[in-house]
């Protein structure tokens, strides 16, 4: 039996005994009561004991889940510090990379022009040497035909070169200019 079937049966007891006459007394068989009262004893220590039992299973059973709940916030916690950690180490390796791409493309346009300086002044210098080419082969061409020099000035009509002409085969004239 349990604690409350005890009170139960203490209950019904007084409810059942005799009234004394005249009074709100009872007369109620002490040894009966006293054996309800001796087991409401013993039952009401293991009932206590239970329920602190069942109370202390309880304070611990919130204290583990309360160490649990800290234990995954924390987790949490750092799963997400890492995750941000990693969105600003993409973010800076964005940055750094867009940065290494403008100055590649800033190095690429100055080489550029640089190949194309260089390229013109090679173009100019090959343009002058072909003009006197061109003029020492005219002016060749010229005397194999026995073409008589320009009157008055002593010098050779030039082909389109706008250079004068001295004589047949200048070497001076073949000469690359250094540039």
């Amino acid at each position: 039996m349990d604690l409350i079937e005890r009170i139960d049966e203490l209950q019904l007891l007084v409810e059942e005994a005799k009234a004394v006459p005249l009074s709100s007394s009872a007369v109620i068989n002490r040894d009966e009561f006293l054996e309800l009262l001796a087991q409401l004893k013993e039952t009401v220590p293991e009932e206590i004991r239970q329920a602190r039992w069942m109370s202390r299973d309880k304070d611990e059973l919130l204290a583990r889940a309360r160490k649990e709940a800290e234990r995954i916030v924390t987790e949490a916690q750092e799963q997400r510090d890492r995750l941000l950690s990693r969105t600003e180490i993409v973010q800076a390796a964005q940055r750094e990379g867009e940065r290494i791409v403008d100055e590649g493309r800033e190095r690429a346009a100055k080489l550029r022009v640089e190949a194309e300086d260089y390229i013109d002044q090679k173009l100019a210098a090959f343009e002058i040497l072909l003009n006197k080419t061109l003029g020492t082969v005219g002016r060749g061409r010229e005397q194999l035909r026995g073409e008589p020099a320009q009157a008055g000035t002593g010098q050779q009509p030039s082909v389109d070169s706008g250079m004068p002409m001295d004589g047949p085969f200048d070497a001076a004239e073949l000469e690359q200019p250094s540039v």
